[in-house]
């Protein structure tokens, strides 16, 4: 009996400590510093990937046909325009060029024997010695000697040109590729390669990427159109990234936009350019290209340490007027620097917690250090 009665003035002693204890916990709330929520203009980004081509890509074929005799380049070097790249055996070409020539003298002493006999014929017209149809026969002659000349000279020519192309010259300045036919190998007709290798040139680099209908549109729109205001963003700077997630040091610009929409990917072409001076891009490669795709007048945005994730959901902690923490789920638009751009859940001018996201709970009481937030990346 004893014992239990010294129990019962323990718990009574202990009782009133207790409570005075909750009573300081409850009359000082932490000091925790929170932000207001914001509004601005802030530009929407979107990546897209593309792929890279030279400015000019050109093929180097083979136009007539016949064994490669030499190569005079070093694979992968830079080429100037009419440098020669190849040279193809061009004796049937020479022998060509030597028949045709034949020919044509033989058409010219043709020519020469047919106005002879015309002007031997005339004369005896005139003085009614042969009859008006032996000078129209000797007329004929001559005009289809003339002609046969034309078509000896014209021939001529063909099989020069033909030798020409048996020398295979540089068509631009740029660098050339690995050749796909070597030496000794018979080239120009199938199954050997028509076309021996390309040249491209990578002062400046193509790079085609794609945009869904939706982007499309808004991207016509905002950077194409303009906006109300009339300001035209139609030479936006486009930003690109390497496959190693480096920014590439050089902007570019749209340059075409295909006529059509793809009906089978929902897709249309976009074609831009970037100055490439180092030669670092090369044709092939693929990159991720980032751009404006729309412009929010009066976007809401809080900083992203004021955001919590669980298990894909988003949640903030607004701090009312009372003091009184409130949680709430938010969604999320885009990221704009180290800010969240809020699309639904919360309103302009409240405040969210900046710290003590990971022990306040929802319905505390707590004391909030209003702060600007300084962005680190302006």
């Amino acid at each position: 009996m004893k014992h239990n009665l010294s129990l019962l003035y323990l718990f009574c002693a202990l009782l009133p400590a207790s409570c005075a204890e909750k009573e300081v916990q409850q009359a000082a709330p932490p000091n925790l510093k929170a932000v207001r929520v914001f509004e601005r203009e802030v530009p929407l980004f979107k990546e897209f990937v593309g792929q890279v081509y030279g400015k000019a890509d050109i093929p180097i074929r083979a136009r007539v046909d016949g064994f490669v005799e030499k190569l005079h380049f070093q694979e992968g070097s830079r080429v100037r325009r009419g440098q020669l790249l190849y040279s193809i055996d061009d004796n049937p070409y020479r022998l060509n060029v030597t028949r045709e020539d034949s020919h044509l003298s033989e058409a010219h002493v043709n020519l020469v024997n047919a106005q002879n006999e015309l002007a031997r014929i005339e004369p005896l017209v005139a003085i009614n010695a042969i009859s008006k149809r032996d000078l129209d026969a000797a007329t004929a002659r001559r005009d289809a000697a003339a002609d046969a000349v034309k078509a000896a000279e014209a021939n001529l020519n063909l099989a020069k040109v033909n030798l020409s192309y048996a020398q295979i010259q540089a068509p631009i300045s740029g660098i050339i590729g690995k050749t796909k036919a070597k030496e000794g190998e018979y080239v120009g007709k199938s199954p050997n390669p028509v076309i021996l290798n390309t040249i491209s040139q990578i002062d400046s680099v193509v790079v085609e990427f794609f945009l869904n209908e939706k982007d499309y549109l808004t991207f016509y729109k905002q950077v194409l159109e303009g906006d109300e205001n009339g300001r035209s963003r139609i030479n936006h700077p486009l930003e690109l990234y390497l496959a190693d997630g480096e920014k590439f040091p050089y902007t570019g610009n749209i340059t075409f936009l295909d006529r059509n929409v793809d009906p089978g990917t929902g897709t249309i072409l976009v074609q831009s350019i970037f100055p490439n001076p180092d030669g670092l891009i090369r044709p092939g490669q693929y990159a991720k290209v980032k751009s404006i795709v729309d412009i929010l007048d009066r976007a809401l945005l809080v900083p992203q340490r004021c955001v919590v994730e669980l298990q894909g959901f988003y949640n903030v902690f607004v701090v009312g007027p009372d003091g009184l923490v409130t949680q709430k789920r938010v969604e999320i638009l885009d990221e704009f620097e180290d800010l969240f751009v809020i699309q639904s859940g919360l309103s302009k001018d409240e405040n969210v917690l900046l710290e003590g996201l990971m022990t306040v709970q929802s319905g505390q009481k707590v004391t909030a250090d209003i702060v600007s937030f300084k962005s680190e990346n302006p």
